[in-house]
This record gives structure tokens, sequence and C-alpha cells, in this order.
């Protein structure tokens, strides 16, 4: 295993779904010694090897990868409890001298990573499905309304007709008694904050991904991905959850329950995964400017630039 002597202590590898992240953070880690660690908020599911095209087994034997498929699909699994299983995996890789290699397309991931996290402490699951029956009986306007009795500063801030966040802040003051805005002043500090992490954005043309998508869906369901659903919709877990919105899910599972046909579901799966690639260039371009945007075909050589121990390799 080589030591890394370079002066920052991490990788980050992001770029949109289908852009070749997991390849190049495989690599990176043959060739310097590293860790990958998975920053992708639906390949933490155990559940979800194929639809999510996690790393193969043969891949996860060549170098160590960590919090890949460590979550049951039963879980609400947060940001917070990615920095929490992050912070263990990069103390660990630290202490073996190994390079820790983020890669993922989460972008709420990397910018807790890299910027830190508010403190929100977790909510009961009583106290956030009281306020989802109130949201789903009393409709999102009554719910704004209360919430600008109780945090007039999150309400005001907030659209009156934005459900999720509406319902978020809500939960928030009613667990705690504190609103969300003084949660996040008090922020958790970043894991790798600025100047100890290089980080790459993988950035392909948009019809040669628009491809590659469809192409992948397509692989993925003549791998398994339908019978691994079909197994997921037999559990009948509660559709809000995480797992139970990963893209191609829900439609395959409107095809296992007879509501659509198998081609109907695949055409919905492939322009939601599409849908989700256009946002991610969106999101990192807006919220983490610190990500270099490298073409596929450019990204062996920036690594290489990276680490000068690599260009004879």
């Amino acid at each position: 295993m080589n030591s890394h002597p370079e002066s920052f202590e991490a990788v980050l590898i992001a770029g949109p779904t289908a852009s070749g992240k997991s390849a190049l953070a495989l690599e990176l880690a043959q060739k310097a010694g590293g860790v990958v660690i998975n920053a992708d908020s639906m390949q933490v599911y155990r559940d979800l090897r194929v639809i999510t095209a996690r790393p193969t087994p043969e891949e996860e034997v060549r170098v160590a990868h960590r919090l890949y498929g460590h979550v049951d699909a039963g879980m609400n699994f947060s940001a917070g409890a990615w920095v929490a299983d992050a912070g263990r995996v990069l103390a660990e890789a630290r202490a073996q001298n190994r390079l820790p290699i983020f890669v993922g397309g989460t972008g709420l991931y990397f910018k807790a990573l890299t910027r830190g996290l508010s403190a929100v402490p977790p909510i009961p699951p009583e106290i956030r499905d009281g306020v989802r029956a109130r949201l789903e009986r009393d409709g999102v306007e009554a719910l704004h309304a209360e919430l600008s009795r109780r945090d007039p500063a999150s309400a005001e801030r907030l659209k009156p007709r934005d459900r999720t966040r509406i319902a978020r802040a809500l939960e928030v003051v009613e667990a705690t008694g504190r609103s969300l805005t003084d949660w996040h002043r008090e922020g958790l500090p970043p894991l790798l904050p600025q100047g100890q992490f290089r980080a790459l954005f993988l950035e392909p043309e948009r019809e040669a991904l628009y491809a590659q998508i469809d192409a992948r869906f397509d692989a993925m369901l003549k791998a398994g991905a339908l019978e691994e659903v079909a197994k997921l919709a037999a559990r009948k877990l509660d559709p809000l959850l995480p797992a139970m919105k990963a893209h191609g899910v829900p439609a395959l599972i409107r095809y296992v329950e007879g509501e659509l046909t198998l081609q109907q579901a695949a055409a919905i799966g492939r322009a939601d995964t599409r849908h989700y690639a256009k946002r991610q260039f969106t999101w990192f371009r807006h919220q983490l400017p610190e990500f270099e945007w490298v073409k596929p075909e450019a990204a062996r050589g920036w690594l290489k630039n990276v680490f000068p121990s690599l260009r004879g390799a």
C-alpha cells in the first residue's frame, strides 16, 4: 500500500449518475492505496444493489469499500446519520494511512462533509407521524399558519405551499421547543474543512450521458433489478421512505403490482434518472463551487496532476 504525501487529506469524486465515478475511484484506490467511501444516498441500502448500480462484489474485493449496503431499506437514513458513519470511516482510513476517496452523486452528503451540518437532533417518529397526519388532514396552509405562531422566523422564510419544509420546521419546534433557525446557527463542524481535500466533478456531455443512463437502466433490468424491486415491494414498506423513492423503484413496483407494462415502467425509470442527472449538474454548480469540473476523458490527467506519484502508473 502506498502512503500519500500530498498536502491534502482526501479526494472527493462527484458527478451525475452514470458518469463513471465509481470506476475512476476504484482505479485511484488501487494505484494510491486508498479506501473508497460511498457518498450516494441510495447506495447505502442493502436491498438496492442492482437498481442503484452499486459496485459489484468483485470490485468490492479489489479494494476496501465502505458505507455501501450497510442500511436496511426500512430505515429513514439521513445526511446526519451518514456524516456520523463517514466520520468513523475517515478516522479508520487515517489510522491505516489509507487515502480516503469519497465518491457519489449526493450533493447534500458532500456539502455536509465539507461545510458541516446543522445540529438538529433526531425527531421522534411519533412527532413526525403526527405532523404528517395533520398535513394530510388539514392541508399545508393550516400548518403554515401554525408555524407562523410557533416559529415566525422559519414561517417567513418558507413558501406557504412548501409542504416538506413546513412539516420539517414544525416537527423540529414540536420535538425540541426551538426554531430550526436556532439549530442551524449551532452547526456541526465539517469533517473535511476547506484546504484538506481535492474535489472533482465529472462533467460528461449531456447527450452521451443520457444515452449511457438509458443503456445502463436496461442493463440493470437484465442483471436482476426487477427481482430486487419485487422483493422490496413484498415488504410493504412506507412508500415515503427514501429507499422506496430510488430512481426506477416506484415505476417498477407499479409494474410488479400490475399497474404498468414493463416497457412503461422502464421508460419512467429512465426519464426519472435523466431528470435527476440534470438536477445534479445544477446543484453542484450552485452549491459546491470548490469542485473542479473535468470531462471524463480528462479525469485521469487531473488525477496525475494531483498525484505526481501516479504519473508513471
